[in-house]
C-alpha cells in the first residue's frame, strides 16, 4: 500500500505527524493531492478542544483541515465514465459534501442536510499529502487562480452567501464588524454590491489597515485607545457619519455577542441585519424587542454555503475580490501544530496561514 504524509489529530492538544496510507477511493470519489490547505478558525477550535468534531463520538483519529486545492491524482468509476475530470486537473474541495438526496436537499437547503459528511470534521480532510473527495464537491480551479489562493474559496462562498442575505442597495451604508480573513472578503463584496459607504469595525489596526486598502471608506477601532481609528462611542460616530440615520445594514463576521448588539444598536429604520459568526454554545443575543419592532429591522442568520461556489470562483477569477493579503502566511505540512498555535496567538500579525503538503 502507497503511503503519504499526514496530520493526525486524536484528542485536544494531541496530534502526530505520520506515515499513513493513501486512502482507497469508492466509485463516487475522487483522489486528490492536496497542494494548499488554509487553517480555519475552527480548526483551531478542535485542535484546543473548544469545539468537538462531527465525527460519531465527537473524537479523533482524524485528519483536520477542510480549505484546501490540489491536483486529480485518481478518479472513481462514475466520474471517470461521465469525463468530468482527468488526472492532472486543478481542483479545489467544497468540504460540506451534501448527500443530495434527501427531502432537505430536495427542497433546495443542502446546507442544513442532516446526513451530510464535512471534510477535516466528521471525514478525512486536507491536512495531509493526499484526501478522497466526493465527485460532486470537487470544482474545477480556473488557471488563473493560485492553489493558495484557491484555498481560500470556501470561506468567499460562505462570505458570499452572508452578503446575498444582507440585500445591499446601492448607496447604502454597511457596517462589517470584525476584520478577520472572512471579514475583509465580505467587506469587498459589499462594496462591490453598491454600498455607497463601507463601515470596517475591529480591534486591531493591522487588520483594520488592509480593509482600508481593499476598499472600505472608513475603520473604526473600538478597543485600543492608542490607535488613530479609535472610536470610543460607536453608536454616536455611526450617527455622526450617517447624519443620524444610522446604518442600513450590519453584518457581524465575528462570533462576538457583543458584536451581534452592536450590530442591533447602530442599524436604522428597516435595517437588516446578517449574524455570520459562530457564538459559544451556550451565548445568548438580547435582542431590544420594542425598538426592533418600532424601526422595522430584520435580523437574519447565514450557515455556509449553498449554491454559491460558482459565483465566489468567479469573484476570485475575475479580481472582484482580492485576498492575496489575506493569505499572509505558508508552513510546511510538519509545522501544523506550531502554526496552530502562532495563529491563535497572532504572531506576527497573521492574517491566514496557508499549509502545503
Amino acid at each position: 500500500m502507497a503511503k503519504m504524509k499526514a496530520q493526525v489529530f486524536y484528542e485536544p492538544e494531541n496530534m502526530k505527524f505520520e506515515e499513513i496510507d493513501i486512502p482507497e477511493i469508492t466509485d463516487d470519489e475522487v483522489l486528490v493531492q492536496v497542494k494548499a490547505c488554509g487553517i480555519c478558525g475552527s480548526d483551531i477550535a478542535y485542535y484546543y478542544g473548544d469545539s468537538p468534531l462531527e465525527t460519531e463520538d465527537g473524537k479523533g483519529p482524524l485528519i483536520l483541515g477542510h480549505e484546501y486545492t490540489g491536483e486529480v491524482a485518481k478518479i472513481g468509476k462514475m466520474p471517470a465514465s461521465m469525463g468530468l475530470f482527468k488526472e492532472g486537473d486543478r481542483v479545489v474541495c467544497d468540504p460540506v459534501q451534501y448527500c443530495n438526496i434527501c427531502d432537505i436537499c430536495r427542497k433546495g437547503q443542502p446546507n442544513l442536510c442532516e446526513t451530510k459528511s464535512v471534510l477535516g470534521v466528521s471525514v478525512d480532510g486536507g491536512f495531509a499529502e493526499y484526501s478522497r473527495v466526493k465527485a460532486t464537491s470537487c470544482v474545477k480551479l480556473p488557471d488563473n487562480v493560485s492553489f493558495e489562493d484557491g484555498a481560500l474559496t470556501e470561506p468567499l462562498a460562505c462570505s458570499y452567501y452572508a452578503v446575498s442575505k444582507l440585500e445591499v442597495k446601492p448607496g447604502q451604508t454597511c457596517v462589517i464588524i470584525g476584520p478577520g480573513a472572512i471579514g475583509l472578503m465580505q467587506l469587498q463584496l459589499i462594496k462591490s454590491s453598491g454600498a455607497g459607504q463601507a463601515i470596517l469595525v475591529g480591534t486591531r489596526d493591522y487588520r483594520l489597515e488592509i480593509g482600508k486598502q481593499l476598499g472600505a471608506d472608513v475603520i473604526l477601532n473600538t478597543k485600543d485607545e492608542k490607535s488613530p481609528y479609535y472610536c470610543a462611542d460607536l453608536k454616536a460616530k455611526i450617527a455622526e457619519l450617517t447624519d443620524g440615520k444610522f446604518a442600513d445594514r450590519a453584518l457581524t463576521s465575528t462570533g462576538s455577542v457583543t458584536a451581534a448588539e452592536q450590530a442591533m444598536d447602530i442599524t436604522g429604520r428597516r435595517a437588516v441585519i446578517v449574524f455570520f459568526g459562530l457564538p459559544g454554545a451556550d451565548d445568548k443575543i438580547p435582542v431590544p424587542a420594542l425598538d426592533t419592532i418600532f424601526w422595522d429591522k430584520e435580523i437574519r442568520f447565514s450557515w455556509l454555503a449553498p449554491f454559491t461556489w460558482p459565483s465566489a470562483l468567479q469573484a476570485l477569477s475575475t479580481g472582484l475580490v482580492d485576498v492575496s493579503p489575506l493569505a499572509s502566511h505558508t508552513m510546511d505540512l510538519s509545522d501544523l501544530v506550531d502554526g496552530l498555535a502562532r495563529t491563535k496567538a497572532r504572531v506576527d500579525n497573521v492574517m491566514k496561514p496557508v499549509v502545503k503538503p
